[in-house]
This record gives structure tokens, C-alpha cells and sequence, in this order.
């Protein structure tokens, strides 16, 4: 097996042992159907410029000085065109997104292979030891190689996987969007993260809205507004709509006042009503982190009753852990969970298993004054309410603790109260 690294660099001499210059680049084609591009050339670098020389006239690759079959004098020049691949500029050292194993990868270094005479590209190299042999040392990559590794991640892409892209964005996997969107959220905000904003906005508009949207809540909203800078208004309308509303607050919070106003027009009244009341509490109180998403129900209703409400409404609440409760004025009552639900008798009254004493904060209680109870009375959701006990929304644990912890770590932390 040949590698683009042995030979990147090697001088090049004609027929009659001159020196024309050193190699700087292989540029390879690809031809019909056949996936695998095709060395047509190598660039050889001289004092006045680049020449080409065609790979026919090059007697072999794998020397100390990589000899041409011919005087240079003699050799007709090769005239690259719009559709070749430079392998060294274009692809060495150019990221790619590993869906399997989900990250973000860099070329470190390229395989070829001789097929009836002809070298075509095999498979990319994006282990440590492509980077060692890149280095120059290529015995110690040898023997790493022989060695098994603990790792079980591919090492070695073939380049039937790989999609090129245009201009100077970077290569990545060539994977269905559906695979994309089977990610787990926070592993795509983590490939987002690590690739270039102009590559992270060419995933994302390849993605459905739901997934989408899921893949924007597990990052920063500075980054948020990065990604949809350039998307269009009424497609950036749709995610917010399918994003929780503390999120969508934070996000649109980030933006320009004139697009921020333009977008909750585009929104769905119901959706854009429960935004637009986010935004007029300050950000690091319990009224600007809040969500509006939650399970209520009132204190008359039985067990089976709250259960088929559950069936109806649940999909849209953003915990179903606590189900709240309310009198007939709508002040907040009682509070009981899931586990207290369904140990319950079907005909129980709501009243009659709630728990009473609650723990609260109110809309202009500050971010961290929600961390404290939250972590004091060990919950996983507070609620907020007003000062006639009227409910406006919940703060849940990841939120809350966003004032004690930074953001990329609470992110990973697991979401319980789903």
C-alpha cells in the first residue's frame, strides 16, 4: 500500500538524474461510476512556479528521488483542469464527520493503491499513526501499526464514504441526512461545534425541523445565532416553534431587535405569545429561564382523569415528572409525581394524594436563587409563580444550574426529568 506522506516533498529528477524540483501535490480525477479518483499527474514545485508532469511519465513513486521515464526537455506538461482533485491541497488535513462514530475527524494522510497499472486513491488515514508518518517517521508508524489497538473506532475511511465539497468547506462522510438526524442531539451539537460555521449552516439545512431544532437547544445560544444567521426567516420561524420557549427566548435574544421582532410574526400566535412573555423578564431571573411547557391539572379531577389528560396533552410539556395542581381560581395548590400517579386508585381525587407543602420561587427570583432550591430540596423542576400563586412556568435543574456550572457541561448532564 502506498502513502501520500512517503512521497510528499521527494525531489524529482528526469531521465538523465537532473533535478526539476520537489513534489508538492498529486492530483487525481474521478471517472464515471467508478468511485475511486484516479492519479492523473503529480505539481512539482520549482523556484518560478508549479509544473505538472503527467503520472505516465513518472517512473515510480516510491524512491528517494522519484525519477521521470523521460528527459524534461521531452515531456509534454500537464494541463490541470476544473474537475481534478488536488489530494494534498483539497483533501489532506480537511475534516471529516464520522456518523458512526460520531465526531469530527481530520485526514491525516491518504492510501493508495495499483490497480492493471494505475494508482487510485483507497482510503483515507485518520489515525494518530497517518500524523506520525506524516511527520516523517514513517519506521515508528510501521511498527505502531503491526500493534493492535485499543480503540475500536475506524481508523481507516474508504473513499466510497467520502463526499468532497465544494470551495474551501471541509469533506465529511457521505451519509443520508436521515442518518444525520438518527444522531442523539447532543452528539450532533458536538460535531456542529467542532466544524466551521459555514459547514455546521450546510448540515443544518439538510436537517428536518424537529431534529433541527433539538440539535440547537444543546448548544450556546451565541452559537445558535451563528448557525441561523443566513437561514431563512420563515425555516428559522419553524425551529422556534418547535423549540421549548425558554430556549427560543434565549436564542432570539441573541438576534438584531428588527429580525427578533420579524421572526415572532412569522411564529404561530400561541408559540410567539409564550416567547414574547419569556422576553420581558430579565434573562438570569426565574421569569427569563423559565419554561412555559408544563403538566397542570385541577384539584377536582381523579387519577384516570389525569392519566387520559396525560394521553391528550404530555407530548407538548417539557417534564411530565411533576404534575401541578390548581384550585378553581388557578392559584397553585399541590404538586405530586409520576411514581405517586400511578401507585394511585384509579377514582382518587387529585386532593387526596397531592402534596400540599411546595417549594416555589417567584418570576423575578434571580437564576441563582433557583440553583439554591433546587439543589437544597434535591428537585429535578421548581415551579414559578407570582406573588397570588398564579403558575407561569417551571425551571428545570439543567436550566437552573446553568449559573453554577458552565453550559458545555450541563449539557451533558442526563435529562431525568424527560
Amino acid at each position: 500500500m502506498l502513502y501520500a506522506s512517503e512521497f510528499i516533498g521527494r525531489p524529482v529528477a528526469d531521465a538523465d538524474g537532473k533535478r526539476i524540483g520537489k513534489l508538492k501535490d498529486i492530483l487525481a480525477i474521478r471517472h464515471g461510476d467508478v468511485p475511486h479518483p484516479q492519479v492523473v499527474a503529480i505539481e512539482v514545485k520549482q523556484p518560478a512556479g508549479s509544473i505538472f508532469i503527467p503520472i505516465n511519465e513518472v517512473a515510480a513513486l516510491i524512491s528517494l528521488a522519484i525519477p521521470l521515464k523521460k528527459k524534461f526537455s521531452e515531456i509534454s506538461q500537464y494541463t490541470p483542469g476544473q474537475d481534478d482533485l488536488h489530494l494534498v491541497r483539497d483533501v489532506l488535513d480537511k475534516q471529516i464527520i464520522d456518523t458512526d462514530g460520531m465526531r469530527v475527524v481530520r485526514v491525516n494522510d491518504l492510501e493508495l493503491t495499483r490497480v492493471n497499472g494505475s494508482i487510485y486513491v483507497a482510503n483515507v488515514d485518520i489515525s494518530g499513526v497517518g500524523l506520525i508518518r506524516r511527520l516523517g517517521l514513517g519506521s515508528l508508524a510501521n511498527r505502531l501499526s503491526a500493534r493492535p489497538h485499543a480503540s475500536e473506532l475506524p481508523s481507516i475511511i474508504s473513499w466510497d464514504n467520502i463526499e468532497l465539497l465544494s470551495g474551501d468547506q471541509p469533506m465529511r462522510l457521505k451519509v443520508p441526512s436521515s442518518k444525520m438526524a438518527d444522531l442523539h442531539p447532543a452528539d450532533l451539537a458536538e460535531i456542529l461545534s467542532d466544524l466551521s460555521r459555514q459547514e455546521s449552516t450546510k448540515i443544518l439545512e439538510n436537517l428536518d425541523i424537529e431534529t433541527l431544532a433539538d440539535a440547537l437547544e444543546e448548544v450556546e445560544p451565541e452559537f445558535q445565532a451563528s448557525l441561523i444567521e443566513h437561514m431563512a426567516d420563515d425555516r428559522v420561524a419553524d425551529v422556534l416553534e418547535e423549540m421549548a420557549p425558554d430556549e427560543a427566548a434565549d436564542l432570539l435574544a441573541e438576534l438584531p431587535q428588527d429580525r427578533k421582532h420579524e421572526l415572532l410574526e412569522l411564529m404561530e400566535d400561541e408559540e410567539a405569545e409564550d416567547v414574547r412573555k419569556l422576553l420581558t423578564y430579565p434573562e438570569d431571573t426565574a421569569g427569563g429561564i423559565m419554561n412555559t411547557e408544563y403538566f397542570i391539572v385541577p384539584s377536582y379531577f381523579t387519577a384516570s382523569q389525569v392519566i387520559d389528560q396525560l394521553r391528550k396533552t404530555a407530548p407538548e410539556a417539557e417534564t411530565i415528572y411533576y404534575i401541578y395542581v390548581a384550585d378553581q381560581d388557578e392559584h397553585l395548590v399541590g404538586v405530586f409525581s409520576l411514581r405517586q400517579l400511578v401507585l394511585a386508585q384509579p377514582e382518587a381525587l387529585v386532593m387526596d394524594f397531592m402534596e400540599k407543602r411546595m417549594v416555589t420561587v417567584d418570576v423575578l427570583d434571580s437564576q441563582e436563587d433557583c440553583a439554591q432550591v433546587i439543589s437544597k430540596y434535591n428537585l429535578l423542576a421548581v415551579p414559578v409563580v407570582d406573588e397570588d400563586k398564579h403558575m407561569h412556568g417551571i425551571v428545570t435543574a439543567d436550566d437552573a444550574l446553568d449559573k453554577i456550572i458552565p453550559t458545555a457541561w450541563k449539557k451533558r448532564l442526563p435529562r431525568f426529568y424527560q
